[in-house]
């Protein structure tokens, strides 16, 4: 790779490993916290009086870590894949596939945030039930999980363009797989 490849390359792999290492801690606490919410659900179904939020928050929070999780997933390309096609055909022409995938999802990505934005401003009047919370708020995830995931693209299509080639041997099967892997 060349010197003006790797120059470019580095704020954005660099990028991709900031995001990711906000997303881990912040999927990692809404787990902790739906676990919480369930756990002080179950305490108070049984023992008490039921705890009329939880279950609204529960739900809340499982919509959150599944969008957000989802970009992980994508980062590190562990999305489900059939692959066998790709994987069978000459480098050329699987970096070619690679990046007519990689355009797919993006432009998936975008209309996904177009789409989901307005659906947050279609659903701003609305209120949850119980906590009385403007569901801008719950559905906001969604473009802001496609925000994410068309970054993540767009840059493993910078690499891919730019000659970066490990996503094209066969390792990778889709998005980024940059989380881990040191800069050279």
């Amino acid at each position: 790779m060349s010197l003006t490849a790797r120059f470019l390359l580095r704020p954005l792999q660099f990028s991709e490993r900031a995001l990711d290492a906000v997303m881990q801690p912040v999927v990692f606490a809404g787990m902790a916290a739906l676990i919480g919410v369930i756990t002080l659900q179950i305490i108070s179904r049984v023992f008490f009086t039921a705890v009329g939020w939880t279950e609204e928050v529960a739900r809340f929070l499982l919509v959150w870590i599944t969008f957000l999780g989802a970009t992980l997933a994508f980062q590190r390309g562990r999305h489900i894949a059939v692959t066998f096609v790709v994987d069978a055909l000459p480098l050329h022409l699987r970096r070619l596939a690679r990046i007519a995938a990689l355009l797919v999802s993006l432009g998936f990505m975008v209309a996904l945030v177009v789409i989901g934005y307005r659906y947050m401003q279609v659903q701003s009047f609305q209120k949850s039930a119980s906590l009385r919370l403007s569901m801008t708020w719950v559905y906001a995830v969604i473009p802001i999980a496609a925000a994410i995931m068309a970054w993540y693209a767009l840059v493993d299509l910078v690499e891919l363009l730019l000659g970066h080639t490990d996503k094209v041997d066969g390792d990778d099967k889709g998005g980024s797989g940059n989380a881990e892997e040191p800069l050279p």
